[in-house]
């Protein structure tokens, strides 16, 4: 809300459930449904348990940017078995599902209260780096600028094939580094775990 962007926000649940969150976040926030959150925003970020994907509204989105923070944990999602054996990412099943929509992967390898509490100025000394991927260069050019206003460098990986390499149990998953330790580690990083 700091960014001075307006902000419409859902869930499953229900807006009513969103009340104290929107409270929270001020005046330029409030609560939807999935549809009319969709169907609000120039952009949106799709943060779910990845199992529930599929329930994102995709006729609202088409034309439209779709920031994936989205991450497998087997333990909560079930098996899926394309990405147990490397066969494709969690980005990739999502811009599957959202055809007519720019999906571009970001934010998925930061804990959430990070990203308000660890960015700084651009072009301080050992500025944290998060990586992006998009089969849309308007995409991956969205989340540069927000990591950038976040107070983030970026990392950009490419197509949303090579994600997997900052998703979970990957060496650049939610830890703090620069862009060159990141790089790195998105380098080293194995295709399955």
């Amino acid at each position: 809300m700091e960014l001075g962007y307006n902000v419409v926000i859902s869930n499953s649940r229900g807006p009513e459930t969103l009340a104290d969150l929107v409270t929270e976040l001020g005046p330029n926030a409030r609560a939807a449904t999935p549809t009319e959150a969709a169907q609000a925003g120039d952009f949106a970020v799709v943060t779910v348990p990845l199992k529930n994907y599929q329930d994102i509204p995709a006729e609202p989105l088409a034309g439209k940017i779709v920031i994936d923070t989205n991450n497998y944990y087997w333990e909560r999602d079930g098996r899926i078995p394309a990405l147990d054996n490397g066969e494709t990412t969690t980005a990739t099943l999502l811009q599957e599902h959202l055809p007519e929509s720019k999906v571009a992967k970001g934010f998925n390898h930061i804990m959430a209260a990070d990203i308000t509490t660890d960015g700084t100025p651009a072009g301080t000394d050992n500025r944290r780096a998060l990586a992006t991927a998009s089969d849309s260069a308007e995409g991956s050019d969205l989340v540069t600028r927000l990591y950038d206003e976040f107070g983030f460098d970026t990392v950009n990986i490419g197509p949303l094939a090579d994600s997997w390499r900052v998703e979970r149990d990957r060496p650049a998953y939610v830890v703090r580094q620069n862009a060159t330790e990141l790089a790195e580690n998105l380098a080293k990083a194995p295709r399955t775990v």
